[in-house]
């Protein structure tokens, strides 16, 4: 099982793999995330790259993607499942725009999870209005 760390980097690798391969721009999105936010203090950042090696692989097999929603949903306490959809939207809004297979990643999340509607919809409209532009 994934502890709650490896859970939250993997939620952020999956809606950036959503459409192709992770681009680069999103893994320092992934990187600055992981070294701001409070919930990673207690993290190794040099275990980032072989957290991220290892998410990719496992997307990579056969039913990939529901398999590792599964170890998501296993590693992530309760307490943490709001921020794992928020850090996923903060990603999905970081480009200005979200494609279909980003939304449809997230809302995958969002069932996996077992979010509420509304306040699934309350985080999409603060990583919009965080990431927004004139």
């Amino acid at each position: 099982m994934l502890d709650h760390h490896r859970a939250l980097i993997y939620t952020m690798v999956i809606v950036s793999a959503a459409e192709s391969e992770l681009p680069d721009a999103e893994l320092r999105i992934i990187g600055d995330i992981v070294g701001d936010l409070p919930v990673f203090r207690d993290f190794d950042q040099g275990e980032l790259p072989k957290v991220l090696n290892d998410c990719t692989e496992l997307i990579g097999r056969e039913n990939g993607l529901e398999e590792t929603l599964k170890v998501i949903r296993a590693g992530l306490p309760a307490k943490l499942r709001e921020t794992a959809y928020a850090i996923a939207c903060d990603l999905v809004a970081s480009d200005g725009e979200a494609s279909q297979e980003e939304l449809r990643v997230l809302e995958l999340i969002r069932h996996r999870l077992g979010l509420e509607r509304l306040v699934a919809a309350a985080i999409e409209r603060g990583a919009r209005a965080r990431f927004q532009t004139l």
